[in-house]
């Protein structure tokens, strides 16, 4: 898919931008691979805006984020961090799986999110007022999230939530043509293929199968792999390593896929 090509699930698109506008944060929440990152990126080349991507973890501190003072030259300076740059610099700031972040490190974000929208640098001694193009976006699966990490309920209503989904099936499908080459009926055996093990996630309870990891197949698929082949490398063996449900996976990837490498499924960018 090309940069600015985006095919929008439902009325994230018209959400991002009504909050946008209103100078409101946004939380997107939706399985892994479903087009979050994705949609942040569109909408910065939408809204005219640089994206400052944060991807957070546990070891993430405040200073991380807003800056510190650092040696250089013999001289102590004081170092922006990303957000205080994405601030100063009016971006859209994109915590990407926040809830994977310390909670201590996520209360520097309380007074962005509200009235103020200003970042207080307690250690430089400056207040930032974030001006009217800056725009706080976080991300995160709530289905998925670790039993022992959640977002605070008072954290969450911050943010106007924006929940995202998979694509349907034929928009997928699209997807996987656009970005792979590939033919659609290719496309639409892997799409049916991750939507039946999607299907059987509530008995597997593993994290399905994302559009990322079909475009990844389709790759392979495009360089003259067998769609069974791709689909085991791609699909399959990153969702579990236990034998029993590997081979339920297996079965439903048959029952979709063709085995063996088929020169139909060549891309018609390929050279004789």
């Amino acid at each position: 898919m090309t940069d600015d090509l985006y095919f929008s699930s439902g009325t994230e698109v018209r959400l991002f931008e009504w909050a946008f506008h209103q100078h409101m944060p946004v939380m997107l929440t939706g399985p892994t691979g479903c087009g979050k990152t994705r949609l942040v990126e569109h909408m910065g080349q939408l809204l005219g805006r640089p994206v400052v991507t944060i991807s957070c973890h546990d070891d993430l501190t405040s200073s991380d984020l807003v800056g510190r003072f650092m040696v250089s030259g013999g001289d102590v300076v004081w170092l922006d961090g990303p957000l205080t740059r994405a601030v100063k610099s009016g971006a859209i700031c994109y915590l990407d799986e926040v809830v994977e972040a310390r909670h201590d490190s996520l209360a520097i974000l309380h007074s962005l999110t509200d009235h103020r929208r200003t970042l207080y640098l307690d250690r430089a001694d400056e207040v930032v007022r974030a001006p009217d193009s800056f725009m706080l976006v976080c991300s995160y699966n709530p289905a998925y999230r670790s039993s022992l990490k959640e977002l605070k309920p008072s954290f969450r209503q911050r943010f106007v939530t924006v929940a995202m989904d998979y694509l349907a099936p034929d928009r997928e499908a699209e997807v996987i043509v656009a970005e792979t080459g590939v033919d659609a009926a290719v496309a639409r055996r892997l799409v049916n293929c991750a939507t039946s093990i999607r299907e059987a996630d509530a008995v597997f309870h593993f994290e399905p199968p994302s559009t990322r990891v079909l475009v990844a197949a389709a790759r392979l698929v495009a360089a003259g792999a067998g769609e069974l082949e791709a689909a085991r490398a791609c699909v399959l063996a990153p969702l579990s390593s236990d034998g029993a449900i590997g081979a339920g996976l297996e079965q439903i990837a048959a029952a979709h896929l063709r085995g063996a490498a088929d020169p139909a499924t060549r891309t018609t960018r390929e050279t004789p």
